[in-house]
Parts: C-alpha cells; sequence; structure tokens
C-alpha cells in the first residue's frame, strides 16, 4: 500500500496517492537479460535511441497497463526524476516495504564502523541477492485495499558480521559485484550480461549488436 511507503519518509517524497492505494514494485531477475531484454533488442533495433534496458521494461510495463483497459494505472520508473533532481521515488525503500527484498542500511548495524563516512544501503532478496534490479513502480490509483496485510521482507543477511562485510563490500568495493553473493544465491547474471553492466552505458550498444 502506498501508505506503508509514505509512513517511513520524510513529505517530500510522499507519492501523491491515499494510503490505502495498491502498488506493485517491479523487480527484474537475472533472466531477464536473456528473455526480455535480448528478444526486445533484436525485435526493435532500429527504434532504440536510448537506454536498451529502460526502453525494454517501459515495453513490458506498457503491455501490463494494456491487461487492465477498464483500470487507471500510473507507472513510475527508477530513473525518473523529479524537477527537484531527486527521485520520482525510491527504490529500494518500496521494494523493503512490499516485502520484496530487504533493504539493509547503516541502521541495522549496531556497532558502526565508519564513523564520518557516508554509508549508502543496498537491497538484499532473499533468492538473488544481488542479482537483481529495482526498475519500477505500478500504482492503481482506483482500487483501495484497505485490509491487505504488510509482509516483512526477509531478514537474509542477518548477522553483524554479514552486515558490515555488505555494506563495506557495496560501498568501496561494489565493481567487484561480490557484495551481490552476500547469501547463497539461486540464480547470477550470466557472464554477458555481467559484461554488459559493467561496459559504460554509451558502449553497450556495441555488444548487443546496435552500431
Amino acid at each position: 500500500k502506498v501508505g506503508w511507503y509514505n509512513a517511513v519518509l520524510q513529505p517530500t517524497f510522499h507519492l501523491p496517492y491515499p494510503d490505502d492505494t495498491l502498488a506493485f514494485v517491479v523487480l527484474s531477475t537475472p533472466s531477464m537479460f536473456d528473455k526480455a531484454l535480448k528478444p526486445f533488442v533484436n525485435k526493435e533495433r532500429l527504434k532504440i535511441i536510448r537506454d536498451p534496458v529502460d526502453q525494454c521494461v517501459s515495453h513490458h510495463l506498457s503491455r501490463v497497463k494494456e491487461k487492465f483497459p477498464d483500470q487507471k494505472v500510473d507507472v513510475i520508473f527508477d530513473y525518473e526524476i523529479l524537477p527537484s533532481r531527486k527521485p520520482k521515488f525510491l527504490a529500494q525503500t518500496a521494494a523493503h516495504v512490499a516485502g520484496a527484498a530487504y533493504y539493509y542500511q547503516r541502521k541495522d548495524v549496531k556497532l558502526d564502523p565508519w564513523g564520518k563516512k557516508k554509508i549508502y544501503g543496498v537491497c538484499i532478496h532473499p533468492k538473488y541477492g544481488g542479482w537483481f534490479a529495482i526498475r519500477g513502480l505500478l500504482l492503481f490509483p482506483d482500487i483501495q485495499v484497505p485490509f491487505l496485510e504488510q509482509s516483512a521482507p526477509v531478514d537474509c543477511v542477518s548477522t553483524e558480521e554479514k552486515r558490515i562485510e555488505l555494506l563495506e563490500q557495496f560501498n568501496f568495493h561494489w565493481q567487484n559485484g561480490r557484495y551481490r553473493d552476500i547469501i547463497e544465491v539461486k540464480e547470477r547474471y550470466s557472464e554477458e550480461q555481467k559484461a554488459y553492466f559493467a561496459t559504460p552505458p554509451a558502449e553497450r550498444f556495441r555488444l548487443l549488436g546496435l552500431t
């Protein structure tokens, strides 16, 4: 429910909907690359002008909207920002309150070793670890769900040592991707997918055969 999200954030980040409004957080799993992105690129090769992943996600979420012709469906993408340069929604907070993935933050560590350093939090999925992405939010403004019960996200990095290791790896060594394997995962990105996301955006077109 939108209210779960708004309840944990400052008013400047609130979504402008009643508390009981139904919302879905959209995640992409490791298989998205082969099952969605590559077929989309092959089909739309001449129309891709921005970011292939963003356009692929937009394409699929517009198809979801088409499945609900009688409903108003608002979509917010993870990359959208407001005129103030703030993101339109905080993806990791949304995933946490929806019960989709646990958002580990500095406050989850009792004996904080970082002093005055800025430490960013990171979401970990119980099945995919850090090998997933939060892509967007689907909101149904005309559907109110007052009786929907909130599910807590799975706390899969439960020890203090592991949480410190996770935040250390994510903040100071994120390039090597080790934070993604902080737990045993069921599926991870393929070597091809890792190479794609490790490549600067402007050069990714070449990897997909778009140049």
